[in-house]
């Protein structure tokens, strides 16, 4: 057996591009860059943190049983290998929730929030075929908005931990929930997903903060910015909406499900690399089949139109609640650092104060900074942590952001009006690819 290799933070930090990707967790070194095409939560991930120790978030996205599969890649040692007190702390809480059982015990809350979306869009297709009155067709147009709301909720639950017996049986309730019942590939939800975990409220990596040209949070986007899968540069300035976002921002969340369907069929259909694309493909179809028939049995247009209005508007509520977590926060240009990676994750999410009873509306995300600590927790377990994390932020003089919906809303509108009069002040000129930068907008 060979010398050990040794290792700088000099030299592992030269290892960053996809054709060329190192990383460290817990003073080991790893070359992973054969592992990039087949990683579960996809590139995105590897490439935001390539060149870096990537223990926390490593410690925070898998179970102990992944740790075992680490040695094939293992290169060497890191030299200056040190640990701040706040992973220190971090890193204690996953292994105490971890013995405690957090991490396994899911609750049933996913089982209450199934049962719910089936009742609901049992409801409405049963009364779009056998009900005359049109007041009723639009009742039945926002009961399957909230039908969409709850399969948004299991879709992103077992996006983040296995929530049924077995992982088949798990895959198969995301496809259900994402691509059959909603139309949107799962396959893309995890892409983007897990790449805003990674760089949460990163304006360059983070395809959750990416709305150009509708909106935009912060005057950094006034200069270009490499996009989050680093396909091509953004700039928002000269963007004619953004003026006027704080006003169009609620307008526009009621119909933000449409951008969905276009981003999910171009993954689909490009050459990246998509697990199970066939499948995925299958269940968008099996989707734009139902819906247009459901639709079709309302007796006119008019009826039609107000039914897809109301499924929608009601959808909308939910990508409100996603932007309310992350707008009005901490936001930074570049690549996330793992070593301040818990620090990123709290200055980056807003908690909403809610009580027990509200749990149900908000699907978990009210614990946003919870969730972002710790993404493999089950939602059932996210209010009991909540007290705990509370605690650690204090101690390290970090912010723990918790604020009623209604002041959410207040931030996050605060945060759009902010940036809309900076535009309006700008001298550039509008960008003759404007056009070009609509179509092609992502996250």
């Amino acid at each position: 057996m060979g010398e050990e290799k040794h290792i700088s933070t000099e030299e592992l930090a030269k290892h960053n591009s996809a054709e060329d990707v190192w990383i460290s967790i817990q003073g080991k070194v790893y070359d992973v860059t054969t592992w990039l095409k087949d990683h579960p939560g996809g590139d995105l991930p590897l490439l935001n943190l390539a060149g870096q120790d990537v223990t926390d978030a490593f410690v925070a996205y898998h179970p102990g049983t992944a740790w075992q599969h680490l040695h094939r890649f293992y290169i060497g040692r890191l030299d200056d290998y040190k640990v701040s007190e706040v992973s220190k702390d971090y890193r204690r809480l996953v292994s105490e929730f971890s013995k405690l059982g957090l991490f396994e015990n899911k609750g049933h809350g996913v089982f209450i929030a199934f049962v719910t979306m089936v009742v609901l869009m049992s409801i409405s297709i049963y009364v779009v075929i056998w009900s005359k009155n049109p007041w009723v067709h639009l009742a039945c147009g926002g009961l399957m908005g909230f039908t969409w709301i709850q399969s948004g909720w299991i879709g992103h639950d077992s996006g983040h931990y296995q929530v049924m017996t077995n992982k088949a049986f798990n895959r198969f309730v995301q496809v259900l929930t994402g691509n059959c019942l909603a139309g949107i590939s799962i396959g893309w939800w995890k892409r983007n997903h897990n790449a805003h975990h990674m760089a949460c409220n990163s304006l360059q990596l983070d395809p959750d903060l990416q709305h150009m040209p509708l909106f935009v949070v912060s005057s950094d986007f006034f200069n270009s910015l490499t996009s989050y899968d680093y396909r091509e540069e953004k700039r928002a300035a000269g963007y004619c909406t953004g003026t006027y976002q704080h006003w169009t921002f609620y307008p526009v969340m009621c119909f933000a499900r449409v951008n969905l369907f276009p981003q999910s069929i171009l993954l689909l259909i490009s050459n990246k690399k998509v697990p199970n694309r066939v499948q995925e493909i299958l269940g968008i179809l099996v989707f734009w089949v139902w819906y247009p028939v459901l639709v079709s049995f309302l007796p006119n247009w008019g009826e039609r139109l107000m039914f897809v209005v109301a499924s929608f508007s009601v959808t909308g509520i939910q990508h409100v609640q996603f932007c309310l977590n992350h707008f009005s926060a901490s936001v930074y240009v570049g690549k996330p650092s793992g070593n301040d990676w818990f620090e990123k994750q709290t200055e980056g999410t807003l908690d909403i104060a809610c009580p027990t009873w509200m749990d149900w509306f908000h699907g978990g995300l009210q614990f946003q900074v919870e969730h972002h600590l710790f993404p493999r927790l089950p939602r059932c377990n996210l209010r009991k942590i909540a007290p705990v994390v509370r605690d650690l932020c204090k101690k390290h003089n970090l912010p723990y952001n918790s604020v009623p919906f209604w002041e959410a809303n207040v931030l996050t509108i605060g945060t759009l009006r902010a940036a809309a009069l900076q535009a309006r002040d700008l001298a550039n000129p509008v960008p003759k690819n404007l056009v070009w930068e609509a179509v092609n907008t992502h996250g």
